[in-house]
């Protein structure tokens, strides 16, 4: 039988996965702004029409503080 062993570096794990823990929280969280733009504004990004009273005209960043560390909000 061999002795294969397996190291696990764990400040290494638990690092990436909170890196992976607040990109997801970022991608969410704009893509929820972004939705809740689309609907106040009642238009896509880039899309004329005439029948539209709102604009959208860009986005500030905002930095917000989790648990998994700072994140950029395009608010």
């Amino acid at each position: 039988m061999s002795d294969n062993t397996i190291q696990l570096n764990e400040d290494l794990i638990k690092n990436n996965l909170k890196d992976l823990v607040r990109n997801s929280v970022e991608e969410t969280l704009n893509a929820l702004l972004d939705h809740e733009a689309d609907e106040l504004v009642n238009a896509d990004k880039y899309e004329r029409s005439g029948d539209r009273k709102g604009y959208r005209s860009g986005h500030y960043e905002r930095n917000f503080t989790t648990t998994s560390g700072d994140v950029t909000l395009k608010v």
